[in-house]
């Protein structure tokens, strides 16, 4: 058998919360992991903006402006 072969023995991991003074309940303890989990977590990612073009207000009929640039505005979403 090789060194490889043989179970290595994990390094025991260091407590991740201590209570240094008091008493604290079970309940206490989880309602602290989940305040800072929470606080741990990321924002959520702003919603995002639908293009105007696939809008169904454009199937609507509208009045179009006359002049100069009539020929854009008609094209562009309103």
């Amino acid at each position: 058998m090789s060194a490889e072969d043989e179970a290595v023995a994990p390094e025991p991991q260091q407590p991740f919360l201590r209570v240094v003074r008091g008493d604290a309940t079970p309940e206490e303890i989880a309602a602290l992991v989940t305040v800072l989990a929470a606080a741990r977590t990321a924002p959520p990612a702003p919603p995002r903006r639908r293009p105007e073009w696939g809008h169904a207000r454009r199937a609507q009929r509208v009045t179009y402006r006359r002049g100069p640039g009539g020929w854009r505005a008609s094209a562009l979403p309103s």
